[in-house]
């Protein structure tokens, strides 16, 4: 039985070798960034992560436009016509409640609304789907004015929502309108950003000494400190340098990135997506101007989150928030909270970063982290309604449910359908001499290699509910390159994992997470990868060794009961799957005892932990 900790340090030495092997920038040797396919280049089949992006566009496609443009409009002095969206969306008096309330961020999805779109356009090539992000474009333009940022409550955070849309739109859309209508957005908003990026815990004088006419109650809920990664992103792709500048002002350093850079721990108590969030503007720092101590804060902070932050789903912050290491708050969450992970929002903030991370150091335990909370969490959400019903928090509590969120078109309504678009390209990347293959999702993936050939790569298989993973190539010519497999550390390295190419057993050591397999591929080859699923126990924390969760390889088991059953540590251990079905089954003092995984898991109360003798 193992702590999160305890876990994670046993999962490898890959921390130490990032530390002590030299760090090459990615401007003195691009190669070394290992690159994403684009949206189009891998085609997921049927299953959960196909119809979660399938449902989540079809509910972007079925949003009024009026009711989209009406807070803008509203703002901007203009008529606007149609019906209220409803829930955060709307521009109108705050009915203020603990969950926000109706008018709580007026316009703030609509951003998010063009990138799914555009990102589903890229995967999808839907003529539709085009035309509709080419209207909403075309009624934003005449919307855009100061006047929507004027003492309005979150300034930064709806800008920065807007620039992704745009760039996106740009990007995968090949809308070239986008870009016009970014740099008149960024005129509109930036007298109404901070000078500089603003601590979201820093005292209410320093805000208003900043931020001018923008004294709202709410304002110092503003996120301008994650507004670096996509006006990086949007200088890279040729939107301007003067978003390259703007980027560098609202990095957190002095109170964030530069005491995470010294590994000091100071997540405590603060919001904990958005200060996720923030560390893939380090990572973009890094990537852009070669600056190591961003690199060493992301780092740094994404051990700190995994191993002191998290829960066995690898969810994080309980209420939204952080806690000191060693205070017991994961534990006190089990019976006094049922807001356990911010689930679209933390896990789209989790996947940009460890992607980010994986791909400038090739370490697959941050693959093993992005398919943690894949499989454990934002898998399993709730699907996204037309009428604005959104999951999201996943429950933890010893009294667990799954249910919408009370407002409407909260804050994850706009993430889960970015976050349904980009399974694509979390699952493979690709270097110049091979492939990484990084989620055994099934899955078909295409590229050219070095030779020219035309290389396609399908993945199938039931996994993570089985072991075995198959995978067959087809090429247009034989072409030698490397297939890297990741081999995740609970399956301890090359001890619980058995590769064969085309039928015979192939020797392989794992570095860094990932076995390679070089050779010169032809048509028809196959690869079969046959991964052992041990079942394990991990505490809560080290204070409180005998409340553990079940995992069977990267998946939690919930136990699908309402009242604590008495179980061993050993009768845990012991459970079996029901043959043909995604249930586990176990014999307890209490009586027999049903476990799921999330992804399975309806309206059922269920224990993530259970207290073990």
């Amino acid at each position: 039985m193992l702590s999160r900790r305890s876990f994670l340090q046993s999962a490898g030495l890959a921390g130490v070798a990032l530390c002590s092997s030299p760090l090459v920038f990615a401007d003195e040797e691009a190669s070394i960034l290992l690159s994403e396919f684009n949206y189009g280049d891998v085609e997921l089949a049927p299953g959960l992560a196909q119809t979660q992006f399938e449902q989540t566009q079809s509910v972007l496609m079925s949003l009024n436009e009026e009711s989209l443009l009406k807070p803008w409009r509203l703002r901007a002095g203009l008529p606007a016509p149609g019906p209220d969206l409803g829930g955060w969306y709307d521009e109108l008096p705050l009915d203020k409640t603990e969950s926000g309330g109706h008018g709580f961020a007026p316009g703030h999805s609509f951003g998010q609304w063009i990138s799914g779109l555009s990102r589903g356009y890229a995967v999808n090539r839907d003529a539709r789907t085009r035309a509709k992000i080419e209207l909403l474009l075309g009624l934003y333009a005449p919307a855009i004015s100061g006047s929507f940022y004027t003492n309005f409550r979150f300034p930064a955070y709806n800008y920065d929502k807007m620039v992704i849309g745009l760039l996106d739109a740009h990007r995968y859309a090949g809308l070239s309108q986008a870009y016009p209508l970014l740099h008149l957005t960024t005129d509109a908003a930036q007298p109404h950003l901070p000078p500089r990026a603003l601590d979201r815990d820093a005292p209410q004088k320093q805000w208003r000494a900043s931020v001018g006419e923008n004294t709202t109650d709410n304002y110092t809920w503003d996120e301008s400190y994650t507004l670096p990664e996509n006006l990086y992103l949007a200088a890279q792709h040729g939107a301007g340098e003067r978003y390259g500048q703007m980027a560098g002002r609202y990095l957190l350093d002095e109170t964030y990135f530069d005491p995470l850079s010294e590994n000091k721990n100071v997540l405590a108590n603060h919001h904990a997506y958005s200060f996720c969030n923030a560390l893939s503007s380090a990572m973009q720092a890094y990537i852009v101007t070669g600056s190591t101590k961003h690199l060493r804060a992301a780092t740094n902070a994404f051990e700190m989150i995994t191993s002191t932050q998290s829960f066995a789903t690898g969810g994080w912050g309980p209420d939204e928030s952080f806690s000191a290491p060693g205070s017991g708050a994961l534990y006190a969450s089990l019976t006094h909270s049922h807001r356990g992970f911010e689930t679209p929002c933390g896990s789209y903030a989790h996947f940009k970063l460890a992607r980010y991370l994986l791909r400038v150091t090739g370490d697959g335990r941050y693959g093993d982290s992005m398919e943690r909370v894949l499989y454990n969490t934002v898998l399993g959400a709730k699907p996204l309604e037309p009428d604005g019903r959104s999951f999201y928090y996943s429950d933890y509590n010893a009294d667990g449910s799954k249910s919408y969120f009370p407002d409407a078109w909260p804050c994850c309504s706009g993430t889960l359908p970015q976050v349904a678009a980009d399974y694509r390209i979390m699952a493979y990347f690709h270097v110049v001499d091979g492939i990484y293959v990084n989620l055994y999702l099934p899955s078909t993936v295409k590229w050219i290699s070095a030779n020219g050939a035309q290389v396609a790569l399908r993945q199938s298989g039931n996994y993570p509910m089985e072991g075995k993973i198959a995978m067959e190539l087809r090429l247009s010519r034989p072409s030698e390159f490397g297939v890297r497999l990741r081999i995740p550390a609970w399956s301890g390295s090359t001890r619980g994992a058995v590769i064969r190419v085309n039928g015979s057993p192939v020797p392989a050591s794992v570095r860094l997470g990932f076995v390679t397999l070089r050779r010169r591929w032809k048509d028809g080859d196959r690869i079969e990868l046959d991964l052992v699923l041990p079942m394990r126990l991990e505490a809560i924390d080290a204070q409180h060794p005998d409340t553990v969760a079940l995992l069977r390889g990267p998946l939690v088991l919930f136990a699908m009961t309402e009242k604590a059953p008495r179980v061993s540590r050993r009768q845990l251990l012991a459970s079996f799957r029901v043959p043909g079905q995604d249930v586990w089954k176990v014999e307890t003092a209490s009586g027999g005892l049903r476990l799921l995984p999330f992804t399975a898991i309806g309206e059922g109360r269920y224990r993530t932990y259970l207290a073990v003798s």
